[in-house]
């Protein structure tokens, strides 16, 4: 079965509380519970075709909210960004967040519910694993007994040692005079500064820094030439394998692993196949930018890397109308040997949201996109919760301002989501939000229900079209087959916003390789359930209306 996953930003999903105020408390607020998804809301993920639900923010990170009545030590807010603080801020990696617990000294029993209602509704869990960084404020306090807590041994007289676990910066003072506020009485005082987690070995880390963080030591000396000391096991190796072994030891199905591609390979082998020892059928999906490093995390036991450098700004160049449909082909072609590998999508919390002014300004557009990537690939799918009705990411919630992102950083309830959590949730949505989310959940649900989508073969029909013959422009159609068995789809996207008929040539070629039989065929259109007549010959045109931002699949 293919992995459609939903990523829901936990903090955000069923907040209850109707305020917005920017750079609004906790207690102004509000914040979803993890109890607030419940199992009614599970069964919808479900029946939109997911398999996979990704809880964005569970374990504890760090944060403005003072929640030292449940003895959670206080963070200083010149090192948290936002209100709520940034969920890639580790402060706890064995612990959950406070802010999702209705009963914060019960936070891992109630995170323990959600993962058997998850389980229940027939989804699998997937939470983040963050190996690269911490919150400069780290401190276990619901670690297992005797597990030595990051830091606890480093000898912070040196720079750089292999069995530190942190890179410090000996005889400076940690400067982030920028983050702080006149309300301030004392600065944070961090003495030797540690490096700051993306990358930067100076005790002034700037505002476009990832100043809240600091950087884990893997046994690379990055200021030594990133001369490698991998013998004897690194201690940061140990602790880390250690942490993805607890979590998948309570049951959790799969890691999303952030910035995966900042760990080197050696440690990635060690721990996946660590993991895998024990707990077999636990996934990897990698956050990995650089293409030509992904056969290399592959190798080091990932099954999924994110596809954003090739299929993502592809797609989104092309909604935008800033590049040729065509160009599609040479995404597939760059990754052909490693397609069951690849994540796509074109939302997650990272990226502007489609709707948004800063991408198309209206989600119609992104619907052939939506539907080349779920349907092209063997691969990983991925949906951003809000996505599915037009979520516009629009707001301007306090630390993170009007980008067409939906924050990470900020107390806050986006309409979509409100919709998508209220009971009924069908009779609050648009005539338009409807028909969108109908539209996703037809495309996702293809995904594992024909054997041809879930794990079929696929015949790109784009270099038979080049002609412009039929009414087919290859700049704004794309078109290809998927095939298993007798089972043969013809999918053609239109990223056209005006409804058109084109001839779409399929070469002799895909008739040898498919088996394909000529002749006048009866055809059944999946997206209307209609039944067509369409003349199948090779190199002849094959006729199929097209709707305005759309799809036609047809089983031939």
């Amino acid at each position: 079965m293919r992995p459609v996953i939903y990523q829901i930003f936990t903090r955000l999903y069923g907040n209850k509380t109707k305020n917005n105020k920017p750079n609004g408390t906790l207690q102004e607020n509000g914040s979803a519970k993890m109890n607030d998804i419940t199992a009614t809301k599970l069964q919808r993920i479900s029946r939109m075709g997911f398999t996979h639900v990704w809880f964005t923010g569970l374990i504890e990170h760090a944060t403005q909210t003072d929640h030292t009545a449940f003895g959670i030590s206080k963070d200083h807010p010149a090192v948290v960004k936002g209100k709520a603080g940034s969920p890639y801020a580790i402060k706890d990696y064995y612990d959950i967040d406070p802010d999702l617990a209705v009963s914060v000294p019960d936070r891992m029993k109630e995170f323990k519910a959600l993962l058997n209602r998850t389980h229940k509704a027939g989804l699998k869990m997937v939470i983040d694993f963050v190996p690269n960084h911490v919150a400069r404020h780290y401190h276990s306090d619901a670690a297992p007994k005797g597990v030595e807590d990051l830091g606890e041994k480093d000898d912070t007289t040196k720079g750089f040692d292999p069995q530190n676990n942190f890179y410090y910066l000996p005889g400076q003072q940690l400067r982030t005079d920028f983050a702080r506020s006149a309300a301030q009485a004392e600065p944070y005082v961090e003495l030797p500064a540690k490096a700051t987690g993306n990358d930067c070995f100076n005790a002034s880390p700037s505002r476009n820094d990832w100043y809240e963080t600091v950087k884990l030591n893997y046994g690379i000396d990055y200021q030594g030439g990133r001369t490698t000391h991998f013998s004897p096991t690194p201690s940061t190796w140990k602790k880390m394998t250690d942490i993805l072994l607890f979590w998948a030891e309570k049951g959790v199905d799969a890691f999303r692993c952030d910035m995966a591609e900042m760990v080197p390979t050696a440690f990635w082998s060690h721990a996946v196949a660590a993991v895998k020892k024990e707990h077999p059928d636990v996934l990897f999906i990698g956050e990995v930018y650089n293409p030509a490093q992904y056969r290399d995390y592959l190798a080091a036991g990932f099954d999924y890397l994110y596809d954003k450098v090739g299929l993502y700004d592809t797609l989104r160049a092309i909604v935008c109308g800033n590049a040729s449909a065509s160009c599609i082909t040479s995404c597939w072609q760059a990754t052909d040997d490693i397609k069951e590998h690849m994540l796509h999508f074109l939302e997650n919390h990272d990226e502007q949201r489609i709707a948004s002014a800063y991408f198309a300004g209206n989600a119609e557009k992104a619907k052939p996109a939506l539907a080349a990537g779920a349907l092209m690939s063997p691969g990983a799918y991925m949906v951003y919760a809000g996505q599915e009705i037009g979520e516009a990411g629009m707001d301007a919630e306090g630390f993170s301002g009007n980008d067409g992102r939906t924050t990470i950083f900020d107390y806050w309830n986006p309409a979509s989501l409100q919709k998508l959590t209220a009971p009924a949730f069908e009779k609050k949505l648009t005539p338009e939000e409807a028909a969108l989310y109908d539209y996703y959940q037809k495309i996702l649900t293809l995904c594992n229900s024909r054997k041809a989508f879930e794990q079929g073969g696929f015949f790109d029909l784009q270099y038979a079209n080049y002609g412009r013959d039929y009414g087919y422009n290859c700049d704004r159609q794309y078109s290809f087959l998927r095939h298993f068995g007798r089972e043969v789809y013809l999918v053609a996207v239109n990223f056209d916003p005006a409804s058109v008929q084109v001839g779409i040539k399929i070469p002799s070629h895909a008739f040898d390789v498919l088996k394909l039989r000529e002749g006048t065929k009866s055809a059944v259109s999946v997206m209307t359930e209609e039944t067509v007549t369409v003349e199948l010959r090779p190199d002849a045109p094959l006729y199929v209306q097209l709707p305005a931002y759309g799809v036609t699949v047809l089983r031939l």
